[in-house]
């Protein structure tokens, strides 16, 4: 009878330890039945400000946590270098296949910032949102006006008679533009084609607004592009609710950590800004989904 009330006593006791470790670890024990909604920030050109693998990294993280039942994407980017924007939207994919997104479009989700957001089953934005900018961009400088007045010259010694079409120091001739041109269209073409995916649109509608143009969100919802207007906490809620969780869920979030590095490539970053006198670094040539103002 007494060993019958020992095991029962130790039992008992280990039931408290339980409760109380994981009340210690959540702040609740409910916490941790009811699930959480994770929070995942996309702030920033994509390529520069946003490192496209961390943001997999956690996305993947998410994905695996049984625990994690939903996530927000927050997004207020221009957009920026594709192929980031492609990685991120294929990640955001296969989570969508196990569990919910819900976007939450802050100040501007345009361009590549509206790319990745089509990978979420709901659009909230504010009414004055700027997003859209369905288009692909490529920035070429041509300094040869430049270099001809500083008695400077370029020899270029190449393979193929294509391998300098980019080049900043001469003017391109119509079949190389005729080239890019090519190029571009067809990654405008892999945009429309998402957005029509992501959306349930026809690629024919999608077409007739993919000019470049911007939207305020209250003129993308009209369009199809942005489902409802909400707040982050609406879209907080919303995605607890697709999650199955009752009341206030909680919200896990990863805090970006700086280091010096992170400090010193600021400060370069705005003296360029002030050389050439836009956002960030001299833009390197590449294909953006970029809404530059």
């Amino acid at each position: 009878m007494k060993k019958g009330c020992i095991i029962a006593a130790g039992f008992i006791a280990f039931l408290i330890i339980v409760s109380l470790g994981l009340t210690l670890i959540s702040g609740s024990p409910s916490s941790v039945l009811k699930g959480k909604v994770a929070l995942v920030k996309i702030e920033g050109v994509l390529g520069m400000d946003v490192d496209a693998s961390s943001i997999i990294e956690q996305v993947k993280q998410y994905r695996k946590d049984s625990s994690i039942k939903a996530m927000v994407l927050r997004v207020n980017s221009p957009g920026g270098a594709v192929a980031p924007a492609q990685e991120i939207y294929a990640e955001l994919r296969k989570f969508s296949e196990e569990k919910s997104i819900v976007a939450s479009m802050g100040t501007l989700a345009a361009s590549g910032g509206y790319y990745v957001s089509i990978a979420a089953e709901k659009i909230l934005a504010n009414p004055g949102t700027m997003t859209g900018s369905i288009g692909v961009i490529m920035e070429i400088p041509n300094v040869e006006g430049l270099m001809s007045k500083v008695g400077i010259k370029t020899e270029v010694i190449k393979s193929g008679r294509h391998k300098d079409m980019a080049s900043m120091f001469r003017r391109m001739s119509k079949e190389e533009r005729d080239l890019l041109q090519s190029l571009l269209d067809d990654v405008h073409d892999q945009f429309i084609e998402a957005v029509a995916e992501g959306r349930n649109m026809d690629v024919a509608d999608v077409r007739k607004i993919a000019d470049g143009r911007v939207f305020t969100g209250r003129q993308a919802m009209k369009m199809g592009l942005v489902d409802e207007l909400g707040t982050l906490e609406d879209a907080i809620l919303m995605a607890a609710q697709f999650g199955g969780i009752e009341g206030e869920p909680e919200v896990v979030s990863r805090k970006r950590h700086f280091s010096i590095m992170d400090f010193l490539r600021g400060d370069l970053n705005e003296m360029f800004a002030h050389l050439v006198g836009r956002r960030g670094v001299i833009p390197a040539i590449g294909l953006k989904f970029l809404f530059s103002p």
